[in-house]
């Protein structure tokens, strides 16, 4: 069974979110081990922040990022020069890495600002939802149904239309 971990920038703060990213946790326990790890936005001080007040905001994100990475893991950026991919190009993405030998997987949401090039740089891949921007509870709900869409997919379940 596959170790998927979401590590994220911020919490849920809206109950609809909240019950939904619940939902498919839940469903996820038939399929893989999986795991959210939320951290602290950085507090930026501005009301109108430059650009370094915003990238010292991402870097100290970025590091509690990286700490928070399971050993071993292969991590998967989500950012908006990321790769759009399907949800059955996820699929095969999972069953790929477990068939390599890689049975963790982390999936990065940033915070509002995104996320720091060292963390990218690091990825193993860099994903992108869409070319619209969406809220980062909304986002983090999204992958979550869409990892376990791609777990359904690769055990043959009729939930994947």
């Amino acid at each position: 069974m596959q170790n998927i971990t979401l590590i994220v920038v911020g919490k849920l703060s809206e109950r609809f979110f909240k019950e939904g990213c619940a939902e498919y946790q839940k469903r996820l326990q038939a399929y893989c081990n999986f795991k959210v790890v939320e951290l602290a936005e950085e507090p930026i001080r501005e009301s109108r922040p430059g650009s370094a007040e915003i990238e010292r905001a991402l870097q100290k994100e970025g590091e509690r990022i990286l700490q928070s990475l399971p050993k071993g893991c292969q991590m998967c950026a989500l950012c908006v020069e990321g790769t759009l991919i399907s949800s059955e190009e996820l699929a095969d993405y999972f069953a790929k890495t477990a068939l390599g030998g890689t049975s963790s997987l982390a999936f990065v949401i940033g915070s509002s600002h995104g996320l720091c090039e060292t963390v990218k740089k690091q990825a193993a891949r860099r994903i992108s939802m869409s070319r619209m921007t969406f809220p980062h509870q909304l986002a983090r709900l999204v992958l979550t149904e869409q990892i376990y869409r791609a777990c359904t997919i690769n055990a043959g379940v009729r939930y994947h239309k």
